[in-house]
């Protein structure tokens, strides 16, 4: 490597301007990146320490934590100095096995990193960056890195770049240091260093990893048909062309040189030599499942050959996507008149129905409450996954209307009778019947079974078409039977009258006959006044307007001479003539009884149908001997009076 004498002194002067000027200011590259050309990630391991490396000149520690002046390369500082340092893991993206650099620095200031780079192209722009961090939990010595670039040689051919002192902060803080280096003409092999200029002793402990010197040059925007974007989709089988396209910012290239490439079946970048311009057109036909990938490599003409002087365009990334395979769900049976048509579909993500009679829905699962005769047909579903890939399914609906029934009208029954029910559908074709509740018919499949119910049921017949089924119900009412009731015996006084007091229960009642007739006001009547000279029985007779059996019942009427008044009687619980009852005396309505003793003393009052003696005053028996009664019948009647005798 060359210099003369004039470039000497001023790469001199800039070097000592910039390190009187404390921290410079961090520039990284803002266009594109190159693949680095050292790029030190410390590797990775099952171990949670791994190998020393030969960049550095400090002595490695292979287990636990460094002491000062020491380094170790590991995946986390979990257990180093847990009261003081962050307990964090190795910066590397999506590498949980990845080792860093852990430095405890030295007393004095001292080179922990340095590489030699080789191949490099004059004229080119590079990027000398690295992740760092300060280990520190508390306040105490900070480290203070400078990142430099000089000849093999030492003869520096850029300003170095200083951090200044780097804070304590959490243990995310991860600091991204660098700089840009534009090589000499005469220059291809440089040496990159990176030096700690903090205390020792009391902090300054550093975490670094990703350490990169890569290419850097203009900004490349991709764009996909036009469209800024470097992915896109398009599904199996399509026959489409993409137009994958790159802007370069102009001013960093004299005369840009550009080369596609493609990802191989292997993973790595495989040059496509004939395709040397901004932009490439990709045709597929009949396209593939897979991930297509491409990216354009950019440098200075000439260089474009050189993986050190060239950058890259973001990846492009046309993903042919599987067509989706739904499976569409509907009635595996014709759906009937009024019933609900369910569809659904599955392995979608958006949904397009449409169908007869204007139907459309978005739903996976759309419901159609009820069917009519115009939703009969084929209803079709538009699905499309995440990637817009389509697929059209299709299923048809068949509609069937409801058997039509009809039931002859029945008449009330008396009980113990039958009647036939008459049930007939619209079409006998396919026609099935079937009864309920079966206890009482003759039979439950046919159109016309007899029923004879104990009582007034309702019967429902099904009648399926062999898609459908319609009920109906039919009533048949059993008349309650007649029950005639003449009333309670009765007695009346020889030359009075009285009401018979008969009653009928049951349905549909006819006419009403008292047999014998005699002595009655209208034997027609329900309630005729009976005048019987001697006793008598009557019969009430009651027939049926519906033809059903008659009843009849009868009633005694007790016909005395005379009031029977008892002159004695014996209250002494043998069973025989304990009470004293004045006999025929409920043949009036409202009589009373008076008994007193020989002083005029109240012994026994009662009115109506409690005229009868028990002998006893309240709840105590009065004594034998002779008692006096006073018997009104009804007003104006004289007061019937006497004694009677009471024996025990």
């Amino acid at each position: 490597m060359q210099f003369n004498n004039l470039s000497y002194k001023l790469i001199l002067f800039i070097t000592i301007l910039f390190c009187n000027t404390g921290k410079a200011q961090t520039i990284l590259c803002k266009g594109s990146l190159g693949d680095p050309i050292k790029k030190i990630d410390f590797g990775n391991g099952i171990r949670q320490h791994g190998p020393p490396i030969s960049e550095t000149s400090f002595n490695f520690q292979s287990t636990g934590t460094p002491s000062d002046g020491w380094y170790t390369i590991a995946k986390s500082t979990v257990g180093m100095h847990p009261e003081s340092w962050h307990q964090i893991g190795n910066h590397t993206t999506n590498d949980p096995d990845g080792y860093m650099m852990i430095v405890n620095a030295s007393n004095a200031p001292s080179v922990f990193y340095e590489a030699t780079i080789s191949g490099l192209c004059a004229n080119t722009t590079y990027e000398f960056a690295a992740w760092v961090i300060n280990l520190m939990t508390h306040t105490g010595n900070k480290p203070d890195l400078t990142f430099t670039i000089s000849t093999v040689q030492g003869v520096l051919l850029a300003a170095p770049y200083n951090t200044g002192k780097i804070p304590e902060g959490s243990a995310t803080d991860w600091l991204h240091p660098g700089f840009l280096f534009t090589t000499p003409s005469d220059v291809n092999e440089i040496k990159i260093s990176i030096r700690n200029n903090g205390e020792g002793g009391g902090g300054n402990d550093i975490a670094v990893d990703d350490i990169t010197f890569s290419p850097c040059g203009p900004i490349i925007t991709p764009s996909v048909n036009g469209v800024v974007t470097a992915d896109k989709n398009l599904c199996i089988g399509d026959y489409k062309n993409f137009v994958l396209s790159a802007e370069v910012t102009p001013g960093v290239y004299t005369n840009p040189q550009y080369l596609w490439q493609v990802m191989g079946p292997n993973g790595l970048w495989q040059d496509m030599l004939e395709e040397t311009s901004s932009q490439y057109t990709k045709k597929f036909e009949g396209a593939a499942v897979g991930s297509y990938k491409y990216r354009l490599l950019v440098a200075e003409n000439g260089n474009i050959n050189s993986p050190n002087c060239r950058v890259i365009s973001p990846p492009f990334e046309l993903n042919v996507q599987p067509l989706p395979t739904p499976t569409i769900n509907g009635p595996t049976k014709p759906v009937c008149i009024g019933e609900p048509i369910q569809l659904t579909v599955s392995d979608a993500s958006n949904y397009q129905w449409t169908g007869p009679n204007g139907f459309s829905s978005t739903s996976q699962s759309p419901v159609i409450p009820k069917a009519t005769v115009e939703m009969a047909g084929t209803y079709y579903v538009t699905v499309t996954n995440e990637a817009g890939c389509v697929v059209n399914k299709e299923i048809e609906v068949f509609i069937v209307p409801r058997p039509v029934i009809t039931i002859d009208a029945v008449t009330p029954i008396c009980k113990g009778s039958s009647v036939t029910l008459n049930a007939r559908a619209d079409t006998d074709i396919g026609t099935t019947y079937s009864w309920l509740p079966d206890a009482s018919l003759s039979a439950t499949d046919i159109p016309s079974p007899v029923a004879t119910p104990e009582k007034t049921t309702t019967y429902t017949v099904y009648v399926s078409n062999g898609s459908c089924r319609t009920s109906m119900d039919v009533t048949v009412h059993v008349l309650t039977p007649l029950q005639a009731n003449a009333g309670p015996d009765l007695k009346i006084i020889k030359g009075n009258s009285i009401r018979l007091k008969g009653s009928v229960s049951g349905e549909n009642p006819g006419d009403v006959l008292w047999t014998p007739s005699d002595f009655l006001d209208d034997p027609t009547k329900l309630n005729p006044i009976a005048n019987p000279p001697f006793s008598m029985n009557y019969i009430l007779n009651v027939t049926s307007s519906t033809d059903c059996a008659p009843a009849s019942d009868q009633v005694f009427v007790k016909v005395y001479d005379k009031l029977v008044v008892p002159n004695s009687f014996s209250p002494n619980d043998d069973g025989i003539n304990d009470i004293w009852n004045v006999i025929a005396i409920d043949t009036y309505a409202n009589p009373t009884v008076k008994i007193m003793n020989r002083y005029g003393q109240l012994m026994f009052e009662g009115k109506g149908d409690k005229t009868a003696w028990d002998g006893k005053r309240g709840n105590e028996d009065v004594p034998v001997g002779v008692y006096y009664y006073m018997i009104n019948l009804e007003t104006g009647l004289k007061p019937l009076t006497g004694s009677l005798t009471l024996i025990r």
